[in-house]
C-alpha cells in the first residue's frame, strides 16, 4: 500500500480523518462542480503571491498537479491555494512539525485542528514521507465570491512512508488504496487566501483508480 500500511495505521485512516469537522461556516455546503479542462500537468504553483509562505519540499518528495488550471482566473486562484495547502501539509509531515505556521495559513476551523493532529500522529510514530504524489481530476464549483468546493484525486502509487530515524523507505505492493478522492470546502479570508475549512477523503474510489 502506498504511504504504507504502517503510515495508514499511525495516521488513523489517514486523510479520511483530516477535516470534515464543521467549523460553523455559513453558506452553501455543496462540493462537486464543473471539471477542469484537462490541461497538461505542472509542478506545485509558485507562492509568489503577496504574503503567502514560501515552501520548498525536501529533494526526495515531489507533488505534481495534472490539469490543475481551467483558464478561468477565479477558479485558478482557488486551485492554486488548494495546491499550496497540499504542499504545506506534505512539508509539515516531512518535517514532523504539526505547529508549522503555514498550516494555519491554509487551513481553518476543524480542518486545521485535524490536520495538526494528523501530522503529529505520523511524527510520533516515527514516520515521514518520500516519493511522488500526483494530484489530478480536479473539479471546482465557485459558490460565490468567498466560498467554493473542490474535489480531486491523488495517486500515491509512487509515494511511500519513510522511517525518520533511519531513512528506510517502506515500499509495499500497490493496490486500489493508492488512489484517493478528496472532497473539500474552501473559503476566502480578508487577505484573499482560499483556506480549507472542510476536508474528507476516500481510498479506492472508482472515479480515481486507473
Amino acid at each position: 500500500m502506498p504511504v504504507t500500511a504502517a503510515l495508514v495505521a499511525s495516521a488513523a485512516l489517514l486523510l479520511t480523518a483530516c477535516g470534515g469537522g464543521d467549523d460553523g461556516s455559513k453558506g452553501n455546503d455543496k462540493i462537486v462542480g464543473a471539471a477542469t479542462d484537462g490541461t497538461k500537468g505542472s509542478a506545485s504553483p509558485s507562492a509568489s503571491a503577496a504574503g503567502r509562505p514560501e515552501i520548498t519540499l525536501p529533494s526526495d518528495l515531489t507533488d505534481t498537479f495534472d490539469g490543475w488550471t481551467t483558464g478561468d482566473p477565479a477558479k485558478d486562484a482557488v486551485l492554486d491555494d488548494v495546491a499550496r495547502r497540499v504542499d504545506v501539509t506534505n512539508y509539515a509531515i516531512a518535517q514532523g512539525d504539526p505547529g508549522l505556521p503555514a498550516l494555519s495559513f491554509y487551513y481553518s476551523g476543524g480542518a486545521l485542528a485535524d490536520a495538526k493532529d494528523w501530522v503529529e500522529s505520523i511524527a510520533k510514530d516515527g514516520y515521514s514521507i518520500t516519493g511522488t504524489n500526483r494530484y489530478y481530476n480536479a473539479k471546482i464549483d465557485v459558490f460565490n465570491s468567498s466560498s467554493a468546493g473542490v474535489v480531486y484525486c491523488e495517486d500515491q502509487s509512487k509515494a511511500f512512508a519513510k522511517v525518520r530515524k533511519t531513512g528506510k523507505v517502506l515500499k509495499t505492493e500497490v493496490n486500489d488504496d493508492a488512489y484517493v478522492i478528496y472532497t473539500t470546502r474552501v473559503e476566502k479570508n480578508k487577505q484573499g487566501v482560499w483556506r480549507t475549512t472542510k476536508l474528507t477523503s476516500e481510498r479506492g474510489s472508482k472515479s480515481c483508480t486507473p
